[in-house]
């Protein structure tokens, strides 16, 4: 009957002493998502370490209280040099180190099995920790939230993808970055400059040779400048030239060239731009310096390349590629 009472206090000290460092470990945030998830270990597990600085409180008196016990049974059962050798050596090892390496790395799946314990351990301790708590939370305040930087979500996803136990491929780790990458990119860094800007003049005409250049290049859209590159007066919509008149000017082509466009400042971030890119549902914009000097062009597809971190090639780069 000695050993079984011994046996149970030191089962019960490892309890606690595992349970305490276990569900602390345990991020609220992670449990919240996780249970938003349907996760059923963290639907249970949440509850309790919601309120951390209750929690810890109940964990320690229950710790400490079964510790004292253990260690004055141990003193009736022997004398006290060998009580006290033998009390610390079970408490270090079996009450402490091996539970705490065990439920530390299990411990969403420890924890949820002894909610049942844990809830009861804080009935008990209720009238004592709950004051202990009051008391911490007032002059500590809450537990504050785990936020990463962007640097360090990239390092997760890397990590993520690097595991056999997660379900990211390599492709997924490449359109992550660059999503979280992309809003650090200026217009500047991703645009087509201007001297490299396939452009038409608002006087051409529309022949069969002009047709054909603008088909070799492969652009859906083309500014449109009047007198010098610099004067960007439109845009023309390529595939809506099918249903104009052949020999009448660009900029009477009432169907395809557009005198409202988009303009952009060469400094503007990539999401500043793809968000008015998707409101005004313009697929190119004009990138200028802020005095108004033209700089060149910025496309949807160029924004997107950069999320992505891939070329997109579609039939027309094809065309282009094979002159």
């Amino acid at each position: 009957m000695e050993y079984f009472i011994a046996t149970v206090l030191v089962v019960l000290s490892g309890l606690f002493s595992g349970l305490t460092l276990g569900l602390l470990s345990l991020d609220t945030q992670s449990l919240k998502r996780r249970a938003k998830h349907g996760d059923l270990e963290a639907s249970v597990v949440l509850p309790l370490r919601q309120y951390g600085n209750q929690l810890l409180t109940t964990l320690l008196l229950g710790n400490v209280s079964v510790n004292t016990a253990l260690s004055i049974y141990l003193g009736t059962l022997a004398s006290g040099l060998v009580a006290g050798v033998i009390a610390t050596a079970m408490i270090v090892v079996f009450g402490e180190i091996i539970p705490q390496a065990v439920i530390s790395r299990y411990a969403l799946w420890f924890g949820s099995r002894t909610a049942w314990f844990t809830r009861l351990v804080i009935f008990v301790f209720y009238p004592i920790a709950w004051p202990i708590a009051k008391l911490l939370d007032i002059a500590l305040g809450s537990e504050l939230n785990t936020v990463y930087s962007k640097k360090e979500l990239m390092e997760i996803i890397s990590e993520h993808e690097n595991s056999s136990e997660s379900n990211i491929d390599a492709d997924e780790e490449r359109i992550l970055h660059g999503a979280l990458k992309f809003s650090h990119l200026r217009v500047r860094e991703v645009m087509t400059p201007a001297e490299q800007v396939f452009m038409c003049d608002e006087n051409q005409k529309l022949t069969e040779s002009f047709f054909e250049e603008i088909n070799n290049y492969g652009y859906s859209r083309l500014p449109v400048f009047s007198g010098n590159r610099d004067n960007v007066v439109g845009l023309l919509f390529v595939k809506d030239l099918i249903v104009e008149d052949e020999d009448i000017l660009v900029k009477y082509a009432e169907e395809a060239y557009d005198d409202k466009y988009m303009t952009v400042n060469a400094s503007q971030f990539l999401d500043v731009v793809l968000t008015k890119m998707l409101k005004s549902r313009q697929h190119l914009a004009i990138v200028k310096s802020r005095n108004g000097v033209y700089l060149g062009v910025i496309s949807l597809e160029d924004i997107l390349e950069e999320i992505i971190q891939a070329e997109i090639v579609d039939e027309d780069d094809e065309i282009l590629d094979s002159v």
